[in-house]
């Protein structure tokens, strides 16, 4: 994702938005507004709000919405709670991420976001899907809006939300205007409160100006990006492939449920959880900051030989220039590794950090290797 700084343009003495390059997953969304580590900061220190609305929303409603979605889809929604949000996945017949989603369950009515290029392929595949259930799945007119920081904990910014006390995580709460608000997990080094509200499309200019009047201060994607990078937060289709399994990335337990029914997919999950371990996993690198940044799908070399793939690229404001790699799974942390840009090789390594210390044996490993010790 490129990180160049357009020069600072004013409206009525604000900084006006810079636009998302146009070959960035967000283009047409506001990449920053003139001070893009500065932004970075103040969701650390303070709270600011991004503008996500550029992601679609699908509604599903219908008696047997979630009955049938949990028969089609990796995590467990069948009995799915009033205010309750979940990760969830469309996988293909080999176990690869087709679809990601963020689930929340309101009012009678489930509501699924994901990628803007995502919308309407998996709008399309989930009515494909209804057969004789009695659900009506439908694109919907509303906008995303993430606040980040620990001072969304403000009296001000309650009252500016309506609300008394922010909800806890992974639960959402309605807006007395429509939408709602919902908090999703926090991150280690990273704001220490995520809210997102997902709100009719016409109301977000009436949210965006409620919400900097009690203090938040507008950010871009860049923000949103640089603090999911480094809170190794996979996305789809950036950081994903079309080779990509739950496991590679860290969405078991989060987006798959391992103790449910059958779905499409779920032979290769419990395959890779029982007995094998995923051929590549998700890392936090480093990027030498002195030339170009590379580009997302770019190649990651061990010498002469390839190891991964590029995934989200972005400037943090503490980190410097990172990005997040899918890599084969018996690379260590120091392996030197390069990957190309328009002014030759960059080096990068790999944060020692976001590689697990230890990785545990599945169960059915685990017994095909008693097994053969016995009979030895």
């Amino acid at each position: 994702m490129g990180n160049t700084v357009t020069r600072d343009r004013t409206v009525e003495g604000v900084t006006a938005a810079v636009p998302a390059p146009p070959t960035s997953p967000d283009a047409g969304a506001t990449w920053h507004y003139g001070d893009p580590l500065g932004e970075q900061r103040a969701a650390v220190t303070d709270a600011v709000i991004v503008d996500r609305s550029h992601r679609g929303v699908i509604t599903l409603t219908g008696p047997d919405r979630l009955s049938w979605l949990h028969n089609i889809s990796s995590q467990h929604v069948s009995d799915l709670a009033d205010g309750a949000t979940v990760e969830n996945l469309s996988l293909d017949g080999q176990g690869r991420v087709e679809d990601h989603w963020i689930q929340t369950e309101l009012g009678g009515v489930s509501y699924l976001d994901t990628e803007p290029w995502r919308t309407e392929p998996l709008l399309a595949y989930l009515k494909r899907m209804v057969f004789w259930s009695d659900v009506v799945p439908e694109a919907a007119d509303y906008g995303v809006l993430s606040l980040l920081g620990p001072k969304l904990t403000d009296p001000a910014v309650l009252t500016a939300l309506g609300i008394d006390a922010l909800p806890d995580a992974l639960i959402a709460v309605p807006l007395t205007s429509g939408g709602f608000v919902r908090r999703m997990p926090a991150h280690a080094d990273g704001p220490a409160v995520e809210l997102e509200l997902v709100v009719p499309r016409d109301q977000v200019p009436l949210w965006q100006h409620r919400l900097q009047a009690a203090g938040l201060r507008p950010a871009g994607i860049w923000t949103y990006e640089a603090h999911r990078v480094a809170g190794l937060r996979p996305r789809l289709g950036v950081d994903t492939d079309e080779r990509t399994i739950p496991h590679e990335i860290g969405w078991i337990g989060t987006a798959v449920h391992l103790d449910k029914g059958c779905y499409r997919g779920q032979e290769t999950v419990a395959r890779v959880q029982n007995l094998g371990r995923p051929p590549r996993r998700l890392v936090l690198t480093h990027l030498d900051g002195s030339v170009s940044r590379p580009s997302t799908g770019a190649t990651v070399t061990a010498g002469a030989r390839a190891v991964g793939r590029l995934g989200t690229v972005v400037d943090h404001v503490d980190l410097g220039p990172v990005a997040l790699a899918l890599v084969k799974r018996g690379l260590t942390a120091d392996t030197p590794l390069t990957v190309p840009t328009e002014d030759g090789e960059v080096a990068m390594t790999i944060d020692p950090d976001s590689v697990p210390a230890v990785e545990g044996v599945g169960a059915g490993r685990a017994a095909v290797d008693r097994l053969r010790g016995a009979t030895r």
